[in-house]
């Protein structure tokens, strides 16, 4: 389905509820699959959570003598994640497999450094990527390295299965740490059902516990989903405000770093009653980052920046980008070909961005999405701005499936576009 977007009379005072936040509910459910007393509320209800759900569901019920087939679909988090888990889940064999993208999303850093703990993972088709095929182990070693410029959820994957391996684990981190947010995150998560850990230097440990109390845990509301909303703010009139629930000014999640990067793009954060109210005031600073945002602890919110940053008619320049190449899309080079086409000058390398300010926007383009979610609700607040056209627009159900009808609710016109053979018409 393809999304023909304008803003109509935009909502100067909405309210909108988004769900807990997808990296902090993945983790909890791997963590609840471990320890089965733990209960979670306002999980999130992105088909990633989904996904991992129920694949953590069918092992459950999976006979021990049996191996199985589980696949993921695009949930590169649940790919990670549940790589750990099964090669601990010991006498358990399955299949890990995917999307034709999360196929060519690599995975061997991780398996490497399960196999130095003594796991059983081989590879069915190209070595280094899905599909695996995991062979559950008693896992008694407890010293494993890893580059510290991978994915953190490679890293998060190691840590959460820690307590229940004999030994727990040490984990050495070689060279500089990117996206340490989401390593704290899961550190934190672990310290509030009282298992012990330590993070010092580029080693962290995590000690073993095989039973934690019964405990209630409340996800918190999903950053990540609440940045196009920051967004929507900053490509409004001043005036505009947007209440958000439910969250918290001490937050686990690394891209709470919004309040602070978006106060230079024109929103001012207040935090009200486990809700933020987002605010438009002026821009003060032309060229916020002045050498560059650095982006590698929280590389998620860097497509809604740089959209964001167009939108406002300013330049920007995003540094430490180098995880975005293997997300759902190489994301680095969807910006390039989608912005240009919008009239964007903008260039990128491996690891960084730099978008030359412009104050004119093409309408009526048609967004490619490239099946990532992030690149469909990134752009859309553009709408804002020019009438744009967001294909493929259901993909936004991998993290935010409530997206669309939020924004009809603030005001936008959502409308589908193009025939039933999927040719866009004229319009």
């Amino acid at each position: 389905m393809n999304l023909h977007l304008q803003s109509a009379i935009l909502n100067l005072t909405s309210e909108i509820s988004i769900t807990g936040s997808k990296s902090e509910t993945n983790r909890l459910l791997l963590l609840q699959a471990l320890f089965p007393n733990i209960t979670l509320d306002n999980t999130s209800n992105s088909d990633d959570s989904e996904v991992m759900q129920k694949a953590l569901s069918l092992d459950s019920q999976l006979p021990i003598s049996n191996s199985q087939l589980i696949d993921i679909h695009h949930a590169g988090t649940a790919m990670r994640f549940l790589t750990a888990y099964f090669a601990v889940n010991e006498g358990r064999e399955v299949v890990l497999t995917g999307s034709s993208r999360m196929k060519e999303r690599p995975i061997k850093v991780l398996v490497e450094a399960l196999r130095q703990l003594g796991a059983q993972i081989s590879y069915e088709n190209e070595d280094g990527y899905p599909p695996i095929r995991i062979k559950g182990q008693k896992i008694t070693k407890d010293k494993v390295s890893i580059p510290a410029n991978v994915s953190s959820q490679y890293i998060s994957a190691l840590l959460l299965i820690a307590p229940k391996l004999e030994n727990g684990i040490e984990l050495t981190l070689a060279g500089e740490i990117t996206s340490i947010p989401y390593i704290k995150m899961t550190l934190a998560l672990l310290n509030d059902l009282n298992i012990q850990t330590s993070f010092e230097g580029n080693v962290i440990k995590v000690y073993p516990k095989q039973e934690v109390e019964p405990k209630l845990l409340t996800v918190e509301s999903d950053w990540s989903s609440a940045s196009y909303f920051f967004s929507i703010v900053a490509l409004s009139e001043i005036g505009t405000q947007i209440t958000l629930s439910s969250y918290k000014q001490n937050s686990l999640q690394g891209d709470s770093s919004l309040v602070e990067i978006y106060k230079k793009l024109g929103v001012e954060t207040i935090f009200e009653n486990n809700s933020i109210i987002l605010q438009k005031i002026a821009v003060h600073d032309p060229f916020p980052y002045g050498e560059g945002w650095d982006g590698a602890n929280t590389p998620d919110i860097a497509q809604t920046i740089v959209v964001t940053c167009l939108g406002l008619g300013i330049g920007c320049h995003l540094t430490g980008l180098h995880t975005l190449k293997i997300k759902e899309t190489d994301r680095l080079e969807a910006l390039r070909i989608e912005l240009t086409k919008l009239g964007a000058n903008i260039s990128v390398t491996n690891d960084s961005l730099t978008l030359v300010a412009t104050k004119e926007i093409n309408s009526n383009v048609k967004i490619a999405t490239y099946n990532d979610h992030r690149m469909a609700m990134a752009f859309a607040p553009l709408a804002l701005k020019v009438p744009i056209i967001i294909e493929n627009a259901e993909v936004v159900s991998k993290s935010y499936p409530d997206f669309w009808e939020d924004l009809k609710n603030l005001g936008f016109s959502c409308a589908p576009f193009g025939d039933a053979s999927g040719q866009i018409s004229e319009l």
